[in-house]
């Protein structure tokens, strides 16, 4: 269904990018590369990707340089920029290009998936994730798959896995959609069978746990990076939803 271009000038880079996703289950039927910015325009303007990933850097040439002459021909692509520079002078230019995101390397697997979903959801029109069984395509509170959900429900799913650490409220989802509150809670408690406080929650909690079980991290620390500030409700609302506390999980 999407097509995929990923251009870099290291052939180890390109490889990797090439399996860091599963890009088939993202509906990227097409996913091919390119080691010059020349030929990542010859080949844009042929392929007409979806999305595009440029590395900032390519040999002599700068990758926002090669997206600007792919703008002129106004291309319908979605473009990313990684880089292994934080240089804010980088970023400007990216920015300035309306690159959709500028990823520093080595890339994180789940950024990189966020930026990608996003850009499926809001870009794209599309929804995340197809009727397979494949735990990656389920939503982790519900269980069920992306698809049986509206693309404005995805969308909101979407802005909790990116943000979940941070104060997401039902007005604050509201008004970032430029949508009535009211209207936007009935509608996820419609599909989802859960208020969206009760989802963030749930979600959280199953974050807080794949932390608890894969790091040695403070509890303190665990509860602070899902949006906990208060550690009473954190251990509430652990003890409730496990029946256990956070030590007695680990």
């Amino acid at each position: 269904m999407y097509k995929l271009l990923i251009v870099d000038d290291e052939p180890q880079i390109l490889e990797g990018m090439k399996r860091i996703l599963d890009w088939k289950h993202y509906g990227f039927d097409y996913v091919e590369t390119c080691v010059s910015t020349d030929a990542a325009v010859s080949r844009a303007v042929q392929l007409i990707p979806d999305i595009a990933i440029f590395d900032v850097c390519i040999g002599k040439n700068l990758g926002y340089d090669a997206i600007r002459q792919l703008n002129e021909v106004q291309l319908p692509t979605k473009y990313i920029i990684m880089s292994g520079y934080s240089d804010f002078s980088y970023a400007q230019q990216a920015i300035r290009c309306g690159v959709k995101d500028y990823l520093l390397k080595p890339l994180e697997k789940e950024k990189l998936q966020q930026v990608i979903e996003k850009i499926i959801v809001d870009d794209l029109h599309g929804s995340i994730g197809d009727p397979q069984t494949s735990t990656a395509h389920l939503d982790p509170v519900m269980g069920v798959p992306y698809d049986s959900l509206s693309k404005l429900v995805n969308r909101i799913l979407l802005m909790v896995r990116e943000d979940f650490n941070q104060n997401i409220t039902l007005k604050s989802v509201a008004d970032r959609f430029q949508m009535n509150s009211t209207y936007l809670g009935q509608l996820f408690i419609k599909e989802t069978n859960m208020k969206l406080s009760e989802y963030l929650m749930l979600y959280r909690m199953q974050r807080a746990k794949e932390l608890i079980q894969t790091t040695n991290e403070k509890i303190h620390w665990i509860a602070c990076s899902v949006g906990y500030n208060n550690m009473n409700y954190f251990y509430t609302h652990f003890h409730s939803y496990y029946g256990k506390s956070p030590s007695d999980l680990r």
